[in-house]
C-alpha cells in the first residue's frame, strides 16, 4: 500500500539558512551600467558588507545578467530592493536560460510602489526549479510611469 500524508505545512527556509552561491567564482555578470559608488559587485558578492548595493548610472530599463560558468540547478532567488529618496512604481522581471537553449524564459513579473520613509524596502525569497540554468536575467524598470528614477539593488543572492 503506497501511503501520502496531505495538508502538511511545508517548513519555508529563511534566507539566513541558506547556502547562497559564490558567484565571484562560478559566474560572470553583464550589466547596462552602474554608478562608480555603488557597483554590481556590492549587491552580488556575499563578502561585500558595506550594504550599498548597485545602482545604475540613469534612469530608464536596467539589465544585470548572471551567467555561469557551468550549467547550475537553483532552487532559491533571493532580492532586496531599497529606495529611501523618492515614491514611485517599480517592476522587475526575472528571466533564465537552460543549456542548450536560445530563448530566455520568464520566472516572473512584479511591480511595486516605494513611498519612503514607510515604504521604503522590498525582499523577494523566490523558491524554484531552475535544472541546468545556463543564466539569470534581472530587468529593472524603476519607474512605470516613465520618471528619472535609477534602478537599485540591495541585494541578489542565489541558492
Amino acid at each position: 500500500m503506497r501511503k501520502t500524508i496531505i495538508n502538511q505545512a511545508v517548513e519555508k527556509l529563511s534566507s539566513s539558512e541558506l547556502d547562497f552561491l559564490d558567484l565571484d567564482h562560478l559566474a560572470q555578470v553583464e550589466f547596462t551600467s552602474e554608478c562608480l559608488e555603488h557597483p554590481v559587485e556590492s549587491a552580488l558578492l556575499q563578502m561585500d558588507n558595506s550594504g550599498l548595493g548597485w545602482q545604475a548610472t540613469g534612469g530608464g530599463e536596467q539589465i544585470i545578467r548572471v551567467i555561469f560558468h557551468r550549467p547550475r540547478t537553483i532552487e532559491h532567488i533571493f532580492l532586496i530592493f531599497e529606495e529611501l529618496q523618492q515614491s514611485r512604481t517599480q517592476e522587475f522581471v526575472l528571466l533564465w536560460l537552460a543549456e542548450g537553449e536560445d530563448a530566455y524564459r520568464e520566472i516572473l513579473r512584479q511591480q511595486y510602489h516605494f513611498s519612503p520613509p514607510n515604504t521604503s524596502c522590498e525582499i523577494e525569497h523566490y523558491e524554484v526549479r531552475l535544472n541546468h540554468l545556463k543564466a539569470l536575467e534581472l530587468r529593472i524598470i524603476p519607474d512605470i510611469s516613465g520618471g528619472e528614477a535609477c534602478a537599485k539593488l540591495k541585494r541578489l543572492r542565489l541558492a
